[in-house]
């Protein structure tokens, strides 16, 4: 992106065109309207979602309606965040594991299921 581009256009359409989407959760990760906004979106249009629970328990995840957000918009970031509580993902404990190994599961994950959704693809062909 380069300055004057439009944030959620950008972010949205690369969103809406990914096959694979990855989801860091974190203590603060509920707190941004960004990263719910993307998950949402994610969820939505029923993408793959790779989830990473790092230094959370996916029992903890849920939006606060803390005033600044539609209530509409709160009910949808719950949502998603509840598709992702049970979506099989990986964890991460910032005291005892080592992030590169987190970074290298996750990206081993995406590349399978790319291939994965290409075999079918291929399978699916006249």
């Amino acid at each position: 992106m380069k300055p004057g581009d439009k944030l959620f256009d950008n972010i949205n359409g690369a969103i809406r065109k990914c096959k694979v989407g990855v989801a860091v959760f974190s203590p603060r990760y509920c707190e941004s309207y960004f990263c719910l906004h993307e998950l949402a979106l994610m969820m939505e249009s029923r993408k793959k979602v790779i989830p990473i629970f790092c230094d959370i328990k996916p029992s903890q995840l849920r939006a606060v309606d803390n005033g600044k957000c539609a209530m509409e918009d709160i009910r949808r970031f719950n949502w998603a965040l509840e598709e992702a509580k049970y979506t099989v993902g990986l964890t991460f404990d910032s005291l005892k594991g080592n992030w590169s190994d987190v970074v290298t599961s996750a990206s081993d994950n995406v590349i399978k299921t790319l291939i994965e959704m290409e075999g079918e693809k291929a399978d699916a062909a006249p």
